[in-house]
């Protein structure tokens, strides 16, 4: 059976799962000084007409500080030095995708406690590929490429506020339709 004419509730429940599992675990791993910051976040999508998806898009994710970005004192540094990030969103309505992401984040203050930060990576994701009969975006290809941009303020020295824009698309690097995905959101932060 082709992927976009399954039932959508074996796909929310797997993707539900990976959200549970990942939360429970993330307090161990943070504890081990392994994660620099965990964001959960929830978003909508911002396109129109058949890219439209309906519901919203709660999301988990986890930061990684390998290459020591928090402390890079210039720009150069803060370029060479990014965080690494993987994460998931999950769909709640019919015609939402689900996803599994990671990529290269990097972030800038503005103050001490207003910060602007730009993401680059991947998605993996659960959504229509190619059928003009369904419901919600034509994506072309299963995996495709992920950015977002957010600002935020820190409201101490472990938590923060963000608004986020995301969009993934396959950059028509492969054969079908590109509709993308485009949401926006906010997103709460712990850094540890």
């Amino acid at each position: 059976m082709p992927l976009s004419s399954r039932p959508a509730r074996p796909r929310r429940l797997s993707a539900c799962l990976l959200a549970a599992v990942t939360f429970i675990a993330a307090p161990a791993f943070a504890a081990d000084g392994v994660f620099d910051e965990m964001r959960f976040g929830v978003t909508t999508s911002i396109a129109s007409g058949d890219k439209q998806e309906d519901g919203v898009f709660p999301s988990f994710t986890l930061y990684f500080d390998p290459f020591g970005a928090s402390g890079a004192a210039d720009l150069g540094e803060k370029l060479l030095r990014p965080r690494v990030y993987t994460g998931a969103a999950v769909a709640t309505s019919s015609n939402g995708v689900n996803q599994a992401y990671a990529g290269l984040s990097w972030t800038f203050d503005m103050t001490q406690r207003l910060f602007v930060e730009f993401g680059a990576g991947g998605t993996v994701h659960d959504g229509d590929l190619d059928n003009p009969n369904g419901d919600g975006p034509q994506l072309g290809c299963r995996v495709l490429f992920r950015e977002y941009a957010a600002t935020g303020v820190r409201l101490d020295e472990h938590w923060n506020v963000s608004a986020t824009v995301e969009h993934a698309s396959h950059a028509n690097l492969c054969d079908g339709p590109n509709n993308g995905l485009t949401r926006a959101g906010l997103a709460l932060g712990y850094k540890f």
